[in-house]
């Protein structure tokens, strides 16, 4: 039973719907890309489909549209993939529980995935009317553009004709994005030599954050997990002997770390020590929050006579002094733009081998020496604590273009149906357009898209009001691009 069928703009969401019952994690398209395919080969329409699965669409202009300069229409197929603890869903072969609550589509549990199949699903409508006036059309959908923008990485986009882009993989209504942050990923290898040791095992979970995108939300100075869990460590550890076995948790390094687990062998003497230590630690978070991480928790549990490969004292050490000394959260507001993050980073996600720990964090920055002075800093937290680093997936920012023809179309146009200017901006965060500009120079690219709240985390939902509007107003765009 289709589950959006009675809801505007149906021609939108009835696409929105069947992609949510494909699984289409970041690295996980190849369904969703075929997907694609055989809509087009439905439709009798031009496609190529290259080796990583990212498509590309075609479809003539309609009828005094014919000779117009084609425009592109560009999202991705991947979604992040987060669920709640304790949700059982597989993201490899469940379907996405959708429903309507409250004038939002959302998933039970789990990302929706608005981000950014509302884009591929307006596209997708476009491409498949009889009755909406365009120009011809280029639909470009990438894959992987979660974690590294590997689509964008690969593709080819010179048998595209169009120059002018629309990118609808922005999440606030009455927003032209017109610039991003470029990035890459850090990735802080720790050594670490174990020993046997006996005594009282502690596992420390703290949990329960809000999370979000670590760009679009970096700002609201929510709680990460990892930073909380180096400070509580070495807040037990100034006053007892502590031997690490683990420490681990976050999923991608673009969300906001919600919940960090550490694993730690302690005297048994210790253990009511290390308990009202993490006691005291999330009193002293509940009133530096302020009630802005309302669901927060830490919790300890003991196991006694228990032994284990831990982590020697030196090692122990030194992945504690990185986490509690690695930067994070924001570094700088833009100078020019009001209210804006100009540069920040976020340690996203920590895992533990038997011979290392490792610590990955993402870095954001609108102006690229402060990219180049966040991968010095970390090369010296790396440095002080005898790690490798590894700087991988580097992108270029997307910088402001004052001559945009197509933006100053969309103006005229969101002016003339809603009465009144739409904010004219830049994110912090990554956009497709900085990669895609780096292989073709002459495009001119706007980024747009309804209200989307709390993408990338399990409470993720889309306004559907505003999907309406912005569909009405994606179709008037295209009407005023003949």
């Amino acid at each position: 039973m289709a589950v959006l069928d009675q809801i505007q703009p149906k021609e939108v969401f009835r696409f929105f719907e069947e992609m949510s019952r494909i699984p289409h994690g970041t690295f996980d398209t190849k369904r969703i890309s075929d997907y694609c395919v055989e809509f087009a080969k439905e439709r009798n329409l031009d496609y190529t489909q290259d080796a990583v699965n990212n498509i590309i669409i075609r479809k003539p202009g309609t009828e005094g549209y014919e000779d117009s300069e084609p425009v592109i229409i560009q999202g991705h197929l991947d979604m992040v993939c987060e669920k709640r603890p304790e949700s059982s869903h597989d993201f490899t072969k469940d379907p996405l529980e959708i429903y309507v609550e409250d004038g939002f589509v959302k998933a039970k549990d789990t990302t929706l995935g608005g981000d950014d199949c509302i884009a591929v699903a307006m596209a997708l409508a476009v491409l498949d009317s009889k009755d909406i006036p365009h120009p011809p059309i280029e639909a470009v959908f990438t894959v992987d553009e979660e974690v590294g923008m590997g689509g964008a990485n690969a593709i080819d986009l010179q048998s595209l004709k169009g120059k002018k882009l629309l990118n609808i993989d922005s999440d606030t209504e009455g927003i032209l994005t017109s610039g991003c942050a470029g990035g890459f990923r850090h990735d802080t290898i720790i050594p670490v030599t174990r020993v046997k040791k006996s005594g009282t095992l502690v596992e420390i979970k703290v949990h329960g954050l809000l999370g979000g995108h670590s760009g679009a939300e970096i700002h609201k100075q929510r709680g990460n997990a990892h930073k909380m869990m180096g400070r509580l460590l070495n807040h037990i550890s100034l006053n007892i002997p502590i031997s690490l076995i683990s420490i681990c948790g976050g999923a991608k390094d673009n969300v906001i770390a919600m919940e960090s687990t550490a694993k730690l062998m302690i005297d048994a003497d210790n253990a009511g020590g290390v308990c009202k230590a993490a006691e005291e630690m999330k009193k002293i978070w509940e009133y530096e929050f302020m009630g802005d991480e309302p669901a927060f928790a830490v919790d300890t549990s003991l196991t006694e006579s228990v032994t284990a490969d831990v982590c020697d004292e030196d090692s122990t050490g030194r992945v504690i002094s990185y986490i509690t000394i690695c930067p994070n959260g924001v570094q700088g507001f833009a100078r020019k733009l009001e209210n804006l993050v100009e540069t920040s980073l976020n340690l996203g996600v920590i895992v533990t081998e038997d011979t290392y720990v490792k610590a990955c964090s993402l870095v954001r920055s609108s102006v690229e020496s402060q990219k180049q002075r966040l991968k010095e800093e970390l090369g010296q937290c790396a440095k002080l604590v005898g790690a490798k680093t590894t700087v991988r997936s580097e992108y270029p920012a997307w910088q402001y273009n004052p001559d945009s023809e197509v933006r100053k179309i969309m103006e005229c146009t969101y002016k003339e149906m809603f009465g009144k200017a739409p904010a004219v901006s830049a994110i912090h965060a990554g956009l497709e357009c900085g990669l895609f500009l780096g292989k073709r120079p002459d495009l001119d690219c706007v980024s747009f898209g309804p209200n989307m709240l709390d993408i990338h985390s399990f409470h993720e939902r889309i306004d559907i009001a505003s999907t309406e509007r912005m569909w009405d107003y994606l179709k008037a765009v295209l009407s005023n691009l003949k």
